[in-house]
């Protein structure tokens, strides 16, 4: 089975950074992507970045570029998202998700198959 787990989220004050993890199991072929959501209070989902890993295409929501990084360590099943010059209005609950489906626009606007336990990130005014 598909199991994603996010972590390293954490209390940050504006303009700090944070590092979070996705661990990645079950897939049995490497045509797969992975993408960061998160929900905030009184906000809808948003999908923040994503990755896929048949070309290693990236997606990132306008409100994050320039800002956050998707990266991988494919031999460690992990993929990453740095956030630097953090804003209060981050502070969400971030998931990673998974999809093998390939239109990435796509699904990280209508959503994935797979979903892992979030990780709360605070950003402190």
């Amino acid at each position: 089975e598909v199991q994603l787990q996010a972590s390293g989220g954490g209390l940050v004050q504006a303009g700090g950074s944070l590092r979070l993890s996705c661990q990645v199991s079950g897939f049995t072929t490497d045509d797969y992507t992975i993408g960061w959501f998160r929900q905030a209070p009184g906000k809808g989902r948003e999908g923040v970045s994503g990755m896929r890993s048949t070309d290693g295409a990236t997606y990132y929501a306008e409100s994050v570029k320039g800002r956050f990084t998707i990266t991988s360590d494919s031999g460690k099943n992990t993929v990453f998202l740095e956030m630097n010059s953090l804003k209060p209005e981050d502070t969400a609950v971030y998931y990673c998700a998974g999809d093998r489906n390939p239109i990435l626009g796509y699904i990280m606007r209508v959503g994935m198959e797979y979903w892992g336990k979030g990780t709360q990130v605070t950003v402190s005014s």
